[in-house]
């Protein structure tokens, strides 16, 4: 099991995390960001990266874009979105 995130996958990490302040109200953005994020969870597990693997995986389990309705869980999504 890795414990270094690779460079690329940090970057997109911190992608997503600016990705996700904008997507709260933003149906397109929210589906950007649900999309990197699930792109994101296949390369960390690629990369033995498990652990972080595991958090991505724990926001999408609550990352649900709806059309033409804010995210009701994008305070809870935030936080962990700081963790990384």
């Amino acid at each position: 099991m890795s414990k270094t995130i690779p460079p690329d996958i940090k970057k997109d990490l911190e992608k997503a995390a600016i990705l996700h302040q904008r997507a709260s109200s933003d149906y397109e953005k929210c589906v950007e960001f649900n999309k990197l994020m699930s792109d994101i969870l296949g390369r960390l597990e690629d990369a033995g990266c498990d652990t972080v693997a595991d958090k991505v995986m724990s926001i999408l389990l609550d990352c649900n874009p709806k059309q033409g309705s804010q995210c009701e869980k994008a305070t809870r999504i935030g936080e962990k979105m700081k963790k990384f």
